[in-house]
């Protein structure tokens, strides 16, 4: 969303750019990403198609931009060329060896459109930026997993996983339908329709020992990755409230999502935190014991017993 509503001439080219960037797209789109009136676009549109661009139109759809239709390369400022390089760093640490090498070949593209001053900003800023993280994403053995995986899904072919699940030694042969890939506890997730179980699971990226492509068309038509999610959590997810002090909640806050936050109530010195977490035994527990001396947990009794038995695990060892 902009800050600052874009002069019109600003607009219509921003307009053309995004007319590239997607097949169809509806004028509300529009409308709602520069904060103008459908009216406001309706006449921008009418205003590069007077200038030669060739723009289709169909009630009820959207609009598109006749194919192979292109303007010259887009010179992109030192601000937006930065905001790349943080999303360069991103990508080498945070998706596996083959997407990493392809964004690392478009930011060579990149580069070579920019004005020499502006190359000379970046490259100051691009060795100062380091990011790690936290776990393992992937198994080295697999570079281009997620590679296989965007193809599966956007030709909608299955993939071929030996998988290794938790608590197991001996790796199984799956055959899955990938419907999308999340991150979520700094750990990359697939979820699928997996023909070994007959059903929907999610798939732990570094788990993954191999990992094919076929020819296999999907059988099954996919609802979105959302909707999934959602339906997972409200059929399986146990209801859990605790109470924190104010003291510590800045200290959680960026970590709420991840466990299932849905509410908060505001109780004088404390909140009153309600969530659905989908792992209530590992991930919430543990997490909650990162700030336990600092909260109180209210319900389910099951959580109570968790925390209690991995406390006296951690008292056994010292």
């Amino acid at each position: 969303m902009c800050v600052e509503a874009p002069k019109r001439f600003d607009r219509i080219i921003a307009i053309l750019i995004q007319l590239q960037s997607k097949r169809i797209i509806k004028a509300q789109e529009l409308a709602d990403r520069f904060e103008v009136s459908l009216r406001t676009i309706y006449r921008d549109i009418r205003t590069l198609e007077a200038s030669g661009v060739p723009i289709s139109s169909e009630a009820g759809v959207g609009y598109s931009i006749m194919d192979g239709y292109r303007l010259p390369p887009v010179m992109f400022t030192r601000e937006e060329a930065g905001s790349f390089v943080a999303a360069e760093k991103l990508m080498q640490k945070f998706t596996d060896k083959g997407l990493g090498t392809y964004f690392e070949s478009a930011m060579f593209k990149l580069k070579s459109v920019m004005k020499d001053e502006d190359k000379d900003w970046v490259n100051a800023i691009e060795s100062q930026i380091l990011i790690e993280p936290e776990e393992a994403l992937f198994n080295n053995e697999v570079p281009n997993a997620l590679e296989i995986l965007f193809e599966s899904i956007a030709e909608k072919k299955q993939v071929h996983l030996t998988y290794l699940a938790q608590d197991t030694e001996t790796p199984t042969h799956r055959f899955i339908e990938p419907v999308g890939l999340f991150h979520e506890s700094n750990l990359w997730y697939i979820l699928a329709y997996c023909h070994l179980r007959k059903d929907y699971r999610q798939f732990r990226t570094d788990r993954i020992k191999r990992i094919q492509r076929t020819e296999v068309l999907f059988f099954k038509q996919h609802n979105s990755l959302d909707s999934y999610l959602k339906s997972n959590i409200e059929k399986a997810a146990v209801k859990v409230r605790i109470l924190v002090d104010k003291s510590i909640l800045k200290y959680i806050r960026s970590g709420l999502k991840y466990y299932g936050f849905i509410s908060e109530k505001d109780k004088g010195t404390h909140v009153e935190m309600s969530f659905l977490p989908r792992n209530i035994e590992d991930g919430f527990a543990r997490w909650y014991m990162m700030f336990g001396d600092y909260a109180k947990i209210i319900e389910p009794e099951d959580l109570k017993d968790r925390v209690k038995a991995l406390s006296k695990k951690i008292a056994d060892t010292l």
